[in-house]
């Protein structure tokens, strides 16, 4: 089963290869569908009456914050740190989160899905990926990793079962990604992209590497002890992979 959902500003592609009762099926994207709604309704930088800028205002106090705007500002603390301050929810001013939220949503999601008896599925929501299990077809998920100046070609293709997929990039947004130490749009990469087991985390490094320029080159390796592997390329057009990179043959 399929369904796209428009959500976050963006399109969110779900697709259910479980053998299960088609109502089952509706019952579970329904849930996820929910869930993205609510974290749009609290996270948007753009509705201001979210909760996310209800605090930034300083109208509502972090005691008095949900459980997940917690968690995102404790999570978005501890990338800050963990990627030496070059992943930072306030590197254009007021506090955005987006950089770990849509990321996260989508792994919570696969989760919810999961618990409800999920163990085939597919979530993709604008570079952002995660699937578990096969596909219908009972082989590995397919990935196509867009090639950074044509829109119509591929850089790589990925394989994957149980993982997750970020790619943070200039070429659809622009420079929407900022050097947090100099405060000028990041320069150096023209995508990024990170393969991992945790969603929430491949999005934030793929933004703090995008974020780093060429000395996200240099820094991405090391997420591999980790578990996460990673591809990027240069805004003059060289390529890089890490050695455990799943690319198809």
């Amino acid at each position: 089963m399929r369904h796209v959902e428009h959500v976050m500003g963006t399109a969110v592609s779900i697709e259910l290869a479980d053998p299960l009762p088609d109502a089952d099926l509706t019952t579970m994207i329904g849930d996820v569908c929910a869930w993205l709604h609510e974290v749009d309704q609290r996270f948007s930088t753009y509705r201001p009456d979210s909760e996310v800028n209800r605090f930034a205002r300083r109208e509502l106090a972090l005691a008095d914050c949900s459980p997940d705007l917690r968690h995102v500002l404790d999570a978005c603390a501890d990338l800050w740190r963990a990627t030496d301050g070059y992943f930072d929810a306030y590197a254009a001013g007021p506090l955005d989160p987006s950089g770990y939220v849509k990321g996260w949503s989508v792994e919570v999601a696969s989760q919810r899905l999961a618990a409800a008896g999920s163990t085939r599925h597919y979530i993709s929501a604008g570079g952002d990926i995660r699937m578990r299990g096969h596909n219908a077809d009972d082989r590995p998920w397919r990935v196509g990793i867009r090639h950074p100046w044509e829109a119509d070609k591929l850089s790589w293709v990925l394989t994957l079962t149980d993982a997750a997929v970020a790619t943070s990039g200039v070429y659809e947004r622009g420079g929407h990604v900022r050097n947090p130490r100099t405060g000028a749009v990041a320069q150096g990469l023209r995508s990024v992209t990170v393969v991992g087991p945790d969603l929430a985390l491949a999005d934030a490094y793929a933004t703090a590497a995008l974020a780093m320029g060429e000395a996200g080159l240099t820094w991405l390796p090391k997420l591999e002890a980790d578990g996460y592997e990673s591809a990027a390329v240069t805004d003059d057009g060289r390529a890089y992979t890490s050695n455990g990179l799943p690319a198809a043959v």
